[in-house]
């Protein structure tokens, strides 16, 4: 595989990781832990549109 390719699949990870804390923070009936959980899900889909943008820009082939 190549570098591309494991950075598409670190990508994908952390947006599914990101969906299952906004599930997870769905089910909480904690007020804080709700925040906690949705704010930590949004770092991670913040840090997958980052590393998408790398792999973009990865794949031009000039």
């Amino acid at each position: 595989m190549s570098i591309t390719g494991d950075s598409q699949g670190r990508s994908r990870q952390l947006r599914e990781k990101a969906q299952e804390l906004n599930r997870a923070a769905e089910r909480s009936t904690d007020p804080e832990e709700r925040r906690r959980l949705q704010e930590k899900a949004r770092r991670l889909e913040e840090q997958s549109k980052q590393e998408s943008k790398i792999d973009d820009r990865g794949m031009d082939p000039m």
